[in-house]
């Protein structure tokens, strides 16, 4: 099975994850993206977040119908500070995946912190990094031993983050067409982003 694992904080899941998880399953035909929220994610570990079983839940609504993704508790499991590269030894050890059928799939944005990842060379000798191109991205920024060991992939240009989602909700604005129904009546129903 070819698998792509595509980790974040997911705070909340809007439609643009969804739309970059679509496109690059076709794309690549992948048999099954892997959605991993973050326990604690160490690019945020000062910032504030949802709980990550409110998290886990929303994801869950909002890619419970598409039967291309599934969700991964992984990091909730082994609780603590979320590292990529143990999720990928643990995916792999749990699942009995080989190193060429497993991806992980990053923005362009976030490719250029990457030589700052905890174990980032050992990343790139466990699996396959594909790299969804973002505007603005320019590669020379990249040094060349992440350049040679990753994967392109262009995706459609949204703007949509969950920062201003949570921002647009806190000051009473439509959150609607950003986030699925069922994420947006949880959202509702449980409170969440308005302190």
């Amino acid at each position: 099975m070819k698998i792509c694992l595509f980790g974040g904080t997911f705070n909340p899941p809007h439609l643009g994850h969804l739309i970059i998880a679509q496109t690059i399953f076709e794309a690549e035909n992948f048999d099954k993206i892997i959605f991993i929220p973050a326990n604690i994610s160490p690019h945020k570990k000062n910032k504030k977040t949802s709980r990550i079983d409110m998290r886990v839940k929303m994801l869950d609504l909002a890619i419970k119908d598409n039967p291309n993704f599934e969700l991964s508790d992984i990091e909730m499991a082994r609780g603590g500070v979320s590292y990529s590269y143990e999720t990928i030894i643990t995916f792999k050890n749990n699942n009995n995946i080989a190193t060429n059928d497993l991806y992980y799939l990053i923005g362009s944005d976030t490719l250029k912190n990457f030589h700052q990842w905890k174990n980032s060379k050992k990343i790139l000798n466990e699996c396959k990094l594909i790299v969804a191109i973002r505007p603005g991205f320019n590669p020379s920024d990249i040094p060349n031993w992440i350049l040679s060991n990753v994967q392109f992939s262009n995706i459609p240009r949204i703007e949509i983050s969950s920062s201003i989602i949570r921002e647009r909700w806190k000051n009473g604005k439509t959150i609607r067409y950003m986030v699925t129904q069922p994420v947006w009546k949880y959202i509702n129903d449980n409170k969440l982003f308005i302190k």
